[in-house]
């Protein structure tokens, strides 16, 4: 049997299919997410530019740059499981894991700061979506947290392969989504007048 016969096909989309559908679904829900909020915000746009003064942008900002510091961290674990490089990919993915641990203690700082003030989604139309979208956002970070650890765990134990890595891809993929929602949901939610 010649070496084109058992090839792998190969896919438009890097890892698992589900994944992807996965990541669609998600993409069409915060979709739907921004553009109620876009919409709400131009009915009442005094009350979402105070409310949005309250927001702490240096940590939003902070939080962007430690979103896409862990994706380059992921895309540098892609390219070495590639290699079949099963040790360095787990080190990659452990940085990628360590940036989402930083979000996510800045968004439990922050969470504590807005429950201290007594804001709740019940507040006002402006926070009832900043802590809607922020907090399902953060759960996203969570799961992506959860897959990075097992792909991690995977390439540790010589599970991926330069061949075989699908595994590598579809925790990237999805953790690629995270980065962009927030890329789209900071300068919405945090600056945009």
């Amino acid at each position: 049997m010649s070496d084109a016969a058992t090839a792998r096909p190969v896919s438009p989309l890097p890892g698992d299919l589900a994944m992807w559908f996965f990541i669609f679904a998600e993409l069409l829900v915060f979709g739907v997410f921004f553009v109620a909020y876009a919409f709400t915000r131009a009915r009442h746009i005094e009350l979402f530019n105070a409310s949005q003064l309250t927001l702490d942008r240096v940590s939003g900002a902070i939080n962007t740059v430690v979103l896409i510091t862990g994706s380059y961290c992921v895309v540098q674990a892609v390219a070495a499981v590639r290699q079949g490089l099963g040790r360095p990919c787990c080190w990659w993915l452990m940085a990628g894991l360590g940036c989402g641990a930083v979000f996510v203690a800045i968004k439990l700082v922050e969470f504590a700061d807005k429950l201290a003030a007594d804001i709740t989604l019940s507040t006002n139309t402006f926070y009832m979506f900043y802590l809607s979208l922020t907090f399902f956002h953060f759960l996203h970070v969570l799961l992506g947290m959860i897959i990075l650890v097992a792909c991690a765990i995977k390439a540790w134990r010589g599970g991926y392969s330069a061949q075989d890595h699908a595994g590598v891809e579809t925790g990237a993929s999805y953790w690629h989504m995270v980065d962009l929602v927030w890329i789209v949901l900071f300068p919405l939610v945090y600056v945009i007048h």
